[in-house]
């Protein structure tokens, strides 16, 4: 039984332009133990996936149908009181800005203790003594319990960021973008302790990135979105030795290889599509160098290939 399964989602953002198609019919599920990735231009739908799992669609926003089963359970029409139970201890979520999510008048010590005392019945004193061993969980020194966030650099706050997500052992960690923005060197030492981190508390993930080196370091499987829709998804050794989709297969071109011989990168012409006005069809034929008559006329359906789902008329 899958730990979690997303069925049919549709969410939209309702503007005086019309509804924005933000995600659609989206389907996908998490196995214990496992790591999903989900790669995708901006605007594609990843963020607002997680964002409705965590339940932080606002209006104008809105889940319109479809289910979030978490362990057995549909949390789509289950009260905020009882969401807010869930975030924190069972679901926890690292953001990509961790300098605007850590509280600047607050310790990090204090931080990670708030978030202990609000899920888990143990004393003020077993809390800061879990804290400093987050602390030290994330590579941390744990006398630095009483430093402010302003006293770290970037990466340092992520790991603080992870220290508090952490501290409940929750059963599904989010992580959204949590190295974008930080030089390479700290990325490789966060992607290290994420991995580690995996290793030691059997953590499953959904990682959300734009950078598709990180997938290959720390997903076992792959979601590729592509306007509000998964349009391809299988095992991360799959994807990247044989992409189904040409979006998967350009998304892929355009990234350099660190190994084998150099060549020349692709970008992908155009540009996504307004989510509010999308294209008959496939919504990729408008900038797929393969598009037929049938990709603008009726929408690709997702196909299952020994395990490799794929939406695209060129699959036959």
């Amino acid at each position: 039984m899958a730990l979690l399964s997303i069925q049919d989602l549709t969410v939209h953002y309702f503007t005086r332009k019309g509804a924005v198609r933000a995600v659609e019919d989206v389907s996908v599920e998490l196995e214990q133990d496992q790591t999903l990735g989900l790669i995708g231009e901006s605007g594609c739908g990843k963020s607002t996936m997680v964002s409705a799992l965590m339940r932080f669609v606002t209006p104008p926003g809105r889940i319109v149908s479809g289910k979030i089963v978490f362990k057995d359970r549909d949390i789509v029409p289950i009260s905020d009181e009882e969401m807010r139970k869930l975030r924190g201890k069972e679901i926890a979520m690292v953001f990509q800005a961790a300098q605007n999510a850590l509280n600047p008048v607050l310790t990090i010590g204090k931080q990670i203790v708030e978030e202990i005392l609000e899920h888990e019945n143990v004393t003020k004193e077993e809390a800061w003594d879990r804290a400093k061993n987050q602390l030290e969980l994330v590579g941390l020194d744990r006398n630095r319990i009483k430093s402010y966030p302003h006293e770290f650099s970037g990466g340092m706050k992520q790991r603080v960021m992870i220290a508090i997500a952490t501290a409940c052992d929750p059963e599904l960690l989010i992580l959204d973008e949590p190295v974008t923005g930080l030089d390479v060197i700290v990325q490789r030492q966060l992607l290290v302790l994420i991995t580690d981190l995996r290793a030691k508390i059997r953590l499953p993930i959904i990682f959300i990135t734009h950078d598709l080196s990180v997938i290959t370091e720390t997903c076992d499987n792959v979601a590729v979105m592509y306007a509000g829709k998964i349009i391809e998804e299988a095992s991360t050794i799959e994807l990247y030795q044989e992409p189904m989709h040409p979006y998967s297969q350009l998304l892929i071109s355009s990234y350099p290889s660190i190994k084998g011989e150099k060549r020349t990168l692709k970008s992908i012409p155009g540009a996504p599509p307004d989510l509010v006005e999308l294209p008959t069809g496939c919504s990729f034929h408008p900038r797929c160098p393969y598009a037929m008559d049938i990709c603008r006329k009726e929408e690709p359906m997702l196909q299952i290939m020994d395990g490799h789902r794929v939406a695209c008329h060129l699959i036959k």
